[in-house]
């Protein structure tokens, strides 16, 4: 009775004052506590709860950034050199915001995983460092801003650089470590599996996998007895976890999908991301999953992986291939490909923003830009060059379509 005395009293005020006079009054809902949380902020789009993944340009590509309780899937790279950098910016970022972490792994220790996490750059110093690093980038684009394709031209630009304004979502020095006391003011878990398995016995639970079983043991118990799942409330304030797994689907899981064509645990992977969905739903977490896809001979198997998770990204790595060498890529060290884009809160997804896309690792980062091609028209171009480039436009995915195939060529 008091509080509605208050908001008449209120309503009575307003009108006084000339104000309009409405009774409505919106609602602190439990989503305003939530968004309370470190690190996270509600989508203005589906008003879910995000958080970042440790690289804004991904962010800005998935919509903004992770949905609490949703899956991440990653496709790895052929040599994982690019996919780990992703493992590792996601985790790093749970260690900035003061996120519980989970990390779990078939090859490497996870403490091991954390000793090389990036370095934070959280004063402007050492973000001008970095802005100074890509201004000679931005100088060169400024010069050849005529000679950029057409179709080009308008299209809005990825965010790349640092700016001090950001407040969700960090940047990080890939050429320096995390400080060990950093490290240490964080919880985390971790799952090794090798020492799991030889502290339990090797039994199969759920028709699935004894390592997928045993982990997925490790991971409901960390969100129910640290109360992310919210049926034990938490003493202290309510936090994020943050589920990291690495490569999962290779032969070191004890998993056999990478290895033949007809696999005898053909089921096991998809119903070990069936349960973790699951226990994602219905706890204050988020997960990033590695899997090495080129190595999995079945793509059916592939398809079912990805119908099972949240959203899903490839990363196609140009070492080792005729790209890496082809004056069209010149500028990039590989393509991103975004295959699944979650539907929250609507019956479409978001998908702008999403094609054309291509990283580059730099000396202190990686980033994640638009692909642009080079120019074609400019009359220093030999005839055979633009030939060659015509071929290779062929390799192209069907979102940079629009450029000109074959020996005709536009002229102006």
């Amino acid at each position: 009775m008091a509080a509605r005395g208050g908001g008449a009293g209120t309503t009575a005020g307003t009108a006084a004052a000339g104000g309009p006079a409405t009774s409505f009054q919106r609602k602190a809902a439990g989503g305003s506590r939530l968004s309370a949380l470190p690190g996270t902020r509600p989508s203005a789009r589906h008003g879910q709860l995000l958080l970042s993944s440790g690289l804004p340009s991904l962010d800005a590509v998935l919509g903004g950034g992770l949905a609490v309780g949703t899956l991440l899937l990653i496709e790895e790279d052929k040599y994982g050199v690019y996919s780990n950098l992703l493992f590792k910016y996601f985790l790093a970022e749970g260690v900035v915001c003061g996120h519980d972490l989970f990390v779990a792994s078939a090859m490497e220790p996870p403490d091991n995983i954390l000793k090389k996490l990036p370095a934070p750059l959280l004063d402007d110093t050492h973000r001008n460092e970095l802005r100074e690093e890509a201004t000679p980038a931005k100088s060169e684009d400024f010069q050849d801003s005529m000679k950029i394709a057409w179709r080009y031209e308008n299209l809005p630009k990825m965010e790349a650089s640092p700016t001090t304004s950001t407040k969700f979502g960090h940047y990080y020095d890939i050429s320096k470590t995390m400080s060990p006391e950093l490290l240490q003011s964080v919880k985390w878990h971790s799952f090794y599996l090798p020492e799991e398995l030889s502290l339990e016995p090797k039994l199969k639970t759920w028709n699935m996998n004894c390592g997928y079983a045993s982990l997925l043991h490790s991971i409901q118990r960390v969100i129910c007895q640290e109360g992310f799942d919210g049926s034990h409330p938490q003493k202290k304030q309510k936090n994020i976890l943050r589920i990291g797994i690495q490569s999962m689907g290779s032969l070191l899981w004890g998993d056999d999908i990478c290895s033949s064509d007809t696999p005898e645990d053909i089921h096991s992977l998809t119903k070990f991301l069936y349960v973790l969905r699951g226990l994602l739903r219905k706890s204050l977490s988020a997960c990033i999953i590695t899997v090495p896809s080129h190595l999995i001979q079945n793509k059916a198997i592939m398809e079912r992986v990805t119908n099972l998770s949240d959203m899903v990204v490839g990363l196609e790595s140009f070492i080792g291939s005729e790209r890496e060498t082809n004056p069209l890529y010149k500028d990039y060290h590989g393509l991103l490909h975004v295959h699944q884009i979650p539907r929250l809160n609507s019956l479409i997804c978001d998908v702008s923003d999403t094609k054309d896309l291509a990283f580059r690792l730099k000396r202190k980062q990686f980033t994640i830009e638009r692909l642009h091609l080079p120019p074609d028209l400019s009359d220093t171009v030999s005839r055979s060059s633009k030939q060659d480039l015509a071929e290779s436009a062929k390799l192209l995915s069907s979102g940079c379509g629009a450029m000109a195939i074959g020996k005709k060529h536009l002229d102006f």
